[in-house]
């Protein structure tokens, strides 16, 4: 298998304007990568391929599930990614159908409990499990995302969290990641800025060992979460 280094960094696209968050998405761009960053790059390439072939009849019994549903069956949603570059992130669809639009004047307490309603069976079952995630995959070796890193979110919030928190930009010195310290410790009542500081703990330290760590650590909670099922 040819292993595919990381592409050069490429520009932010120009999703934000000349506001705040494009200055910061600009910042994040002219960071040069760590040498173990081509590293990491290899191995995402690597696990990634592997995790689509040993996973497959997983894959496909969760594409069915939720084509039982209906479709589509894959959730695309816009994310940001490294150096504030936009991409379609993957999961497996697992809310009811156009229940984005249903969904979209609220926020806070009221979306969370208001989604809930929304889930589909599979759906539930997929979100609980974490299962859900696995089409992400695809971003990894798309180059879009590592298996390990800060969670992308969408860019609207990210606008949001630039404005309330400075140093937020700073997760976009590296790819988003399918998991990362912040899920491993996370917990409801944690702020987004906490959240932070674990995604900034991981940015500052990753190394191979710490990568491999939270692998290892997901892939037990993901064990234990489907075993509960």
């Amino acid at each position: 298998m040819k292993i595919v280094a990381p592409e050069p960094a490429t520009p932010p696209v120009e999703h934000f304007g000349d506001g705040l968050a494009a200055r910061y998405a600009r910042m994040a761009h002219d960071f040069a990568p760590r040498p173990i960053d081509h590293v990491l790059r290899a191995l995402d390439v690597l696990l990634a391929a592997a995790g689509l072939v040993l996973l497959a009849p997983l894959l496909l019994v969760c594409a069915l599930a939720v084509l039982a549903t209906g479709r589509p069956v894959l959730y695309r949603g816009s994310r940001v990614g490294r150096a504030g570059t936009v991409f379609e992130m993957y999961k497996f669809r697992t809310l009811r159908r156009d229940a984005e639009q249903r969904l979209g004047p609220y926020l806070g307490v009221e979306l969370t409990q208001l989604t809930e309603r929304e889930l589909t069976r599979p759906g539930r079952a997929l979100r609980a499990t974490k299962l859900d995630e696995l089409p992400q995959l695809v971003n990894v070796l798309h180059g879009h995302m590592s298996l390990v890193g800060p969670r992308p979110i969408r860019p609207p919030f990210f606008v949001e969290l630039c404005a309330e928190i400075p140093a937020y930009w700073q997760r976009l010195v590296v790819r988003p990641g399918v998991t990362g310290l912040a899920q491993l410790r996370l917990s409801r009542e944690m702020t987004w800025a906490e959240k932070l500081v674990h995604d900034l703990e991981y940015i500052a330290d990753r190394s191979v060992g710490l990568y491999f760590s939270i692998l290892l650590q997901t892939a037990a909670l993901v064990t234990s979460r489907v075993l509960r099922r």
